[in-house]
């Protein structure tokens, strides 16, 4: 774990994968004064209380899973995207079986990022997770649920990318006018169903 200075008030720490990344989240999330909590693919940035963060992260036992309560969210999904059937060629699976296998699976947001709402989600199947596609689309319709990589996600508005696109989904991802804007935050635990 590597600790690194961010202006007066913050500190970015540095670990080495994703289950390191959510045991410190849910070890400072717990503390009293943290103003601000920004997990990353390999990174949390923490403003405030540095002292007790300091003091927590020497106690943080990276290899075991945190223990939580997270919220469990259900996104409903019309699979009928444009590089469904690509999926299930690479992965030498039917488009019905990528369905089924995505939708089985309970996914775990790891971190925000990219867009407002974009959430990253890990437990993607091995078999589905794929690479990025060679040429980004120029625009992703908004609510498009793609694959890329280790990580699954639902677009909360219409932007570039690259990621393979198996569905869409009508549920709000994003609304600057909520008391919370991004639906899903780190922690939360998603599911996806056939709508």
């Amino acid at each position: 774990m590597l600790l690194r200075r961010c202006g007066t008030d913050a500190l970015l720490v540095e670990v080495d994968s994703l289950s390191e990344v959510a045991a410190v989240r849910a070890a400072l999330a717990r503390l009293d004064g943290i103003e601000e909590l920004v997990p990353a693919a390999r990174t949390v940035l923490v403003k405030g209380a540095l002292n007790q963060v300091r003091d927590a992260l020497k106690t943080i036992d990276l290899t075991k899973a945190p223990a939580t309560h997270p919220r469990e969210i259900t996104i409903p999904v019309s699979y009928d995207g444009p590089d469904l059937s690509l999926v299930a060629e690479t992965a030498g699976i039917t488009p019905d079986e990528v369905i089924k296998l995505h939708t089985e699976a309970t996914y775990e947001v790891a971190f925000c990022g990219f867009a407002p709402g974009f959430a990253y989600l890990t437990g993607l199947p091995q078999n589905l997770q794929q690479p990025r596609l060679d040429s980004p689309r120029t625009k992703v319709p908004q609510g498009s649920v793609g694959i890329a990589g280790e990580f699954t996600a639902a677009y909360p508005r219409p932007t570039p990318g690259g990621w393979r696109l198996i569905g869409r989904t009508g549920i709000t991802l994003f609304d600057a006018k909520a008391e919370t804007p991004a639906l899903l935050q780190p922690g939360d635990q998603v599911r996806f169903v056939v709508a």
